[in-house]
């Protein structure tokens, strides 16, 4: 890996952590815009790189809101890291709905399944509306952010030719 794609990588993790400051007030401490630069990543680089940014992003976020759910914070890593490699591989197909669905759909409602088995039915259900709100709230920002990334992004390699 280049040096430009190594600081713009540690750039976008960077960006993770301010998203992990940013907390979307909805009952839960962790949720936040921690997987917004994870999903603009995608522009930038290959998705098992956007998945490890989403790694580090929710574990930059879980540090800076205290931990709340102590180890499943690694479990929830993961899957955020399996969540945007799926955004980022719909992405290359150019699959530009679907990819925000899933993105949201996984976020929102798969993510916290294991949680119904393993704290309780009831920690599930009141997870659920907020996970797809703050997912919501991520993607809507992203796709906000995109067509601006891009055109940078275009711009540069222009220049650089």
């Amino acid at each position: 890996m280049g040096v430009r794609k190594l600081a713009l990588a540690a750039l976008f993790i960077s960006l993770s952590a301010v998203g992990g400051m940013i907390k979307i007030p909805l009952g839960i401490a962790s949720i936040a815009l921690d997987s917004l630069p994870a999903l603009l990543a995608v522009l930038f680089f290959s998705a098992p790189l956007a998945a490890l940014i989403a790694i580090f992003g929710h574990m930059m976020s879980a540090f800076l809101g205290g931990m709340p759910l102590g180890p499943f914070h690694l479990m929830i890593a993961a899957e955020m890291g399996m969540i945007v490699w799926l955004f980022a591989k719909l992405h290359a197909a150019e699959m530009d709905r679907i990819k925000w669905l899933a993105f949201i759909f996984f976020n929102g409602v798969i993510a916290a399944v294991p949680f119904y088995f393993l704290m309780s039915p009831a920690f599930f259900y009141a997870t659920v509306p907020a996970l797809l709100l703050a997912a919501t709230v991520n993607a809507a920002a992203a796709a906000a952010a995109m067509p601006y990334l891009l055109r940078i992004k275009a711009g540069r390699t222009n220049h650089a030719s």
